[in-house]
């Protein structure tokens, strides 16, 4: 089948590099040329490759007039203005060439995505389920043709109204970071009664009911999806006239303790960190990507700047993307680099890379034994052993 992607970010060009996979002709338009003329993903993704010729990258959307089927790859509140824009030029391609075909016809679907940054081709080729909402039959039977390749891996496909399959998207990940803004507050909690939040969020995922994934305490959610989505689902509801309590109160919390990590490391140093190095290792939101949207690191390096701090940083493939968003602070090429003078290393990003570092090593190079572990990867007993004074989430 021809199929164009609308957006060649993020999601347009996994999505289309998999549908091309799939065996579908597939051309990609974007309104940024930089995108188009490197012809390639930009995003680091970790492990995950896709090799295709199937597809092509288009500037112009009226080069694409001749495709059956197209693709916004937005979040319909989020990004609404960009659709509009998408939809008006694709109205404007159809009134162009009415002659050729005026009997043409349109059906909007809605086709949620659950892509994990640095997973999401596994996540599109192997998927928990696929949305589709409309209320169009042949629009239905097009989307089964479109992802009948995926019946093979017994994929279930949910068939919804459009207003249904959009909203179990805002509400999926609505769900996810509010599971992420609980541990988080408990881990708060941990700390000051002794307890320990990994075993907390052990015990509490093992009971099928709620399970285990996104209950790793650290120092808040971002990204490209959480905030945004969470934000679309509560302006929506409001302009519905519905309060979704739950919802707000997870936005409020999740930038809060964005923004009260800085206070964690100065108390790290006794309050004393005016004019001290702090070595700051992972920038982006998560490991396997390079995007810094929303990051953590970004409120709580602005903390440290705002404290008179100096911060250096590294990040294994996130640096040029930060660079952007943070440029008042030291880039390093290497961990070690990094923490060599600091008077504090900070651990922002559970990289792998990060998981086993020579502590000694650390130790020796850095002006002050201290580590803040945001993320929990390392065991207090054995960073203490190796001379350290060291702070975690929500364990003593």
């Amino acid at each position: 089948m021809r199929i164009v992607m609308i957006g060649a970010g993020y999601v347009g060009l996994v999505s289309a590099a998999c549908f091309a996979d799939f065996g579908h002709d597939v051309t990609c338009v974007d309104k940024d040329s930089n995108k188009i003329a490197r012809r390639r993903c930009r995003i680091y993704r970790g492990r995950n490759a896709v090799t295709t010729r199937r597809w092509a990258c288009r500037l112009e959307l009226r080069a694409c007039r001749c495709s059956r089927n197209s693709w916004s790859s937005g979040g319909f509140h989020a990004h609404r203005h960009e659709i509009d824009g998408a939809c008006r030029n694709r109205r404007r391609g159809r009134a162009d060439h009415s002659g050729t075909n005026p009997a043409a016809d349109f059906a909007v679907v809605a086709n949620p995505e659950f892509l994990r940054e640095g997973a999401a081709i596994r996540d599109f080729q192997h998927p928990d389920r696929i949305v589709v909402g409309t209320e169009d039959e042949h629009a239905r039977k097009v989307m089964g043709r479109i992802y009948r390749p995926l019946y093979l891996n017994q994929a279930p496909i949910l068939y919804t109204s459009r207003r249904t399959a959009e909203l179990i998207k805002y509400a999926a990940n609505a769900f996810l970071a509010t599971k992420i803004t609980f541990i988080n507050e408990i881990a708060d909690l941990a700390e000051r009664v002794g307890a320990n939040v990994q075993d907390v969020a052990r015990g509490i995922g093992l009971d099928n009911r709620i399970g285990a994934k996104f209950l790793h305490a650290g120092p808040g959610y971002g990204g490209s999806c959480f905030p945004k989505d969470t934000r679309a689902l509560s302006k929506t509801a409001l302009d519905f006239g519905v309060q979704l309590r739950v919802v707000e109160a997870t936005l409020t919390v999740n930038e809060i303790r964005k923004r009260t990590m800085s206070r964690k490391v100065a108390g790290a140093l006794d309050h004393d960190i005016r004019g001290k190095t702090i070595a700051v290792l992972g920038l982006t939101f998560k490991p396997d990507t390079d995007d810094m949207r929303e990051a953590p690191s970004i409120a709580l390096i602005a903390g440290l700047l705002d404290f008179g701090a100096k911060v250096r940083a590294h990040d294994p493939v996130g640096m040029e993307q930060a660079k952007k968003e943070l440029s008042d602070i030291e880039y390093c090429d290497d961990p070690y680099a990094c923490a060599r003078g600091a008077d504090a290393l900070v651990i922002v990003t559970e990289w792998r890379q990060f998981r086993a570092l020579d502590l000694e090593r650390i130790r020796t190079d850095m002006a002050t034994p201290i580590i803040v572990d945001l993320r929990n990867i390392y065991r207090p007993e054995d960073v203490r052993s190796a001379g350290f004074k060291y702070e975690s989430i929500g364990r003593q």
